[in-house]
């Protein structure tokens, strides 16, 4: 097989201008590798008010303003990351208005604190979702148009393709076209006669990929739409033996899509917490590291539904009719008996929940009477202990610090504040953190702020026979977060058909192979092989030179005049 040399497709050959249509012959056999929409320049002055729509939708619907689109939307999610949001923490956003007298309110006038909700994001997000369904549509016509078309015919000069080779053999042209079609069916090219050739094509899973990866984003895009609409998310601290029903009220904290509608969307169920379970390893570097993780659990679906136990572990959540609750967090409550002056209970073994600091659980928080209690003088007050809590202490002179995160020596220190806690101002405050604003210290022997250390069954006495505290033992909590994110199933898959299909157009290239078999003057059949690729590849020609290389096999002998080689030549010039 003897190669030949020849000029890249476009370049004039150097004895001349080139045949008569053997650029559009050329051009016509390299067209429709790419479904990509050919450009059309308006014709500005004869545009009316439909010509300069059209001319928009083309300019929305070309592939750069869909890629700057996406750009400006993964942008706008900047600010949505960084700047506090009503949706995900109100009580955050209007610290940062308080702090912040000029950003506040150009924050608001931006719509900042709510960007994905916001105009100018919602926009963005409209426009880049018609921007893809106007490039992926007529794409797809097109490409099942020429799914059910064939291969183009053979240009009048192969040689002036990217790849060429040729070589004479004694088979009949019909015998080589023949046994070409044979090979290229079997090689999975779509293969068809043409005239004195055979024309065939291989790689449409390319453009089928792209079509897929554009289809996926439109997926995506749907579902993520969908889900920040209609999801909502909810957490709950439960002390052991206390129970939860999926209600707005229910919730410590609770968040939700904007079409969330909270009397008809929330699942109903209810659940226990009968016990929380932990494990931690007791030696070596990973001290302190949870073995066991869990809790039991007993719920029920609906308002009769029957009760069932599960056992809720770190992602292995509890789901119920497409809500998820998961373990995300566990703590104590210390339990204690507060008694006023007069020796009269106040709060009888009454457990509160105070907030980790640590993983060896070092707690803190804060625990509030606000009813029945009376002072030395018979007055009505209320009483605020600011607490903290340590599972295991280290013991005399150590730090105020946790040394390990089970109950093996634990001790609550507290320090006592009396007044108004200001829990009946008619807005929310934290159930955490002692507002000190209208609270006095108690004070001890020294005026200092009078605080104690107390073990389980120790009694703190307050100063001025105020009343007396007594440290009765320690309760576990756990804390949950209910979840519903309609179209993850759909997010998911969109993203696998995304990557899927983004590999196919990036790995799966598109080439077209035409062998030509005719006889030549002296008698002789010549063979022509070229190939052409959608862009440049050393693919193309490694392909075209093993098809030559097995074509020729079955349709030469060893009286075969032009013995050839089995390799193909790079175009560099016109054939000699």
């Amino acid at each position: 097989m003897s190669g030949t040399s020849k000029t890249a497709p476009g370049k004039t050959p150097a004895n001349g201008a080139p045949a008569p249509g053997e650029d559009q012959d050329l051009g016509a056999a390299g067209s429709q590798l790419t479904t990509a929409p050919k450009e059309e320049t308006p014709n500005l002055p004869s545009l009316g008010v439909i010509g300069w729509a059209r001319w928009f939708w083309r300019q929305l619907t070309s592939m750069r303003v869909a890629l700057l689109l996406l750009l400006l939307l993964s942008l706008g999610a900047i600010p949505g990351s960084l700047i506090p949001q009503e949706g995900v923490d109100a009580m955050k956003v209007e610290e940062f208005r308080g702090k912040h007298d000029v950003l506040g309110p150009l924050y608001d006038k931006l719509g900042l604190f709510h960007v994905y909700s916001s105009v100018w994001f919602s926009a963005i997000y409209i426009l880049l979702f018609v921007s893809l369904i106007g490039c992926i549509v007529p794409r797809t016509w097109q490409f099942v148009g020429q799914l059910r078309g064939r291969p183009p015919g053979a240009p009048r000069r192969l040689s002036r393709l990217p790849a060429y080779t040729t070589w004479r053999t004694g088979a009949e042209p019909e015998e080589v076209r023949e046994a070409a079609l044979k090979l290229l069916r079997k090689r999975r090219f779509r293969a068809h006669a043409v005239g004195d050739a055979v024309a065939a094509e291989k790689g449409y899973l390319r453009e089928a990929g792209n079509l897929a990866f554009h289809v996926a984003l439109i997926v995506m895009l749907i579902a993520f739409a969908w889900g920040q609409l209609f999801k909502y998310e909810g957490n709950k601290l439960i002390l052991e033996g206390d129970g939860f029903s999926n209600t707005l009220t229910q919730y410590d904290d609770f968040k939700s899509g904007n079409l969330f509608d909270p009397d008809h969307d929330l699942t109903p169920f209810s659940f226990s917490l009968k016990d929380f379970h932990g494990t931690y390893e007791a030696t070596g570097p990973n001290r302190g590291t949870p073995r066991v993780y869990e809790a039991q659990v007993t719920y029920s679906e609906g308002a009769y539904g029957d009760e069932k136990s599960k056992v809720i572990e770190v992602n292995k959540p509890l789901e119920i009719d497409g809500s998820k609750v998961y373990l995300t967090a566990h703590g104590y409550a210390p339990i204690l008996t507060v008694k006023d002056a007069k020796g009269n209970v106040v709060m009888d073994k009454e457990a509160t929940a105070l907030l980790p600091l640590d993983s060896n659980v070092t707690s803190s928080g804060a625990v509030m009477v606000r009813d029945g209690y009376r002072n030395a003088k018979g007055e009505k007050e209320q009483l605020g202990f600011n607490a903290f809590f340590l599972p295991t202490y280290g013991g005399e002179g150590s730090t105020m610090l946790s040394t390990f995160p089970a109950l093996l020596n634990p001790m609550l220190a507290l320090s006592a504040y009396h007044g108004d806690l200001g829990v009946d101002a008619g807005f929310a405050k934290s159930i955490y953190q002692l507002d000190k604003t209208n609270l006095e210290e108690f004070k001890d022997s020294d005026g200092e702020l009078f605080k104690k250390q107390l073990k389980i069954g120790e009694t703190m006495t307050l100063p001025n026979g105020a009343g007396t505290v007594t440290f009765d033992g320690v309760q576990e909590w756990a804390n949950f977060q209910v979840t519903r994110q309609p179209a993850s199933g759909w997010a998911l898959a969109g993203s696998v058909a995304a990557i899927l299909g983004l590999a196919g157009s990036l790995f799966i290239q598109r080439r077209r192979v035409w062998v030509r078999a005719v006889k030549g003057d002296d008698g002789v059949t010549v063979v022509e092989m070229a190939g052409l690729g959608r862009s440049e590849s050393a693919k193309v020609p490694e392909e075209l030179g093993d098809l030559a290389a097995v074509l020729y096999e079955p349709t030469n002998d060893d009286d075969t005049p032009d013995s050839p080689d089995t390799h193909v030549v790079p175009a560099e010039g016109p054939e000699k």
